[in-house]
């Protein structure tokens, strides 16, 4: 076996690929919190919209339909962040915006507190603290 040095990354982004990458950015925006850094058009019509929220970087890809409306997303993974944030008042900013959490906060075997939730197209989402 060749020995090779490891890897070092500095960074994890997503991609997404959504329904109506409009209402996912405002769902993004609104309910979560994240900044719009860019969007992306492509004749007069949004293709894409890059968020971010502290050093997460989330990219939201329009979904052009070829492997169907109707596809489950994000299957077998789910999306944590991380953060110094209080995760209650995390959670009932998003409570209050209208939105349904699959978990309350609860503590975590590891000391963290933790809740989960889906985004509109199903993508799962664990929000953490440290």
């Amino acid at each position: 076996m060749i020995e090779t040095e490891s890897l070092d990354a500095v960074e994890l982004s997503a991609s997404l690929t959504v329904r109506d990458v409009q209402a996912s950015l405002d769902w993004y925006r609104d309910v979560l919190g994240f900044a719009l850094a860019r969007k992306f058009e492509r004749d007069d019509r949004l293709q894409a919209a890059s968020l971010r929220a502290g050093s997460v970087r989330v990219l939201l890809t329009q979904d052009d339909g070829a492997k169907g409306w109707d596809r489950a997303k994000g299957e077998g993974m789910s999306l944590m962040l991380t953060t110094d944030q209080d995760i209650d008042g995390v959670a009932t900013r998003i409570k209050q915006s209208g939105w349904t959490l699959d978990t309350e906060p609860v503590d975590m075997p590891h000391g963290a507190r933790a809740f989960r939730l889906k985004d509109p197209d199903g993508f799962k989402l664990t929000f953490s603290s440290q």
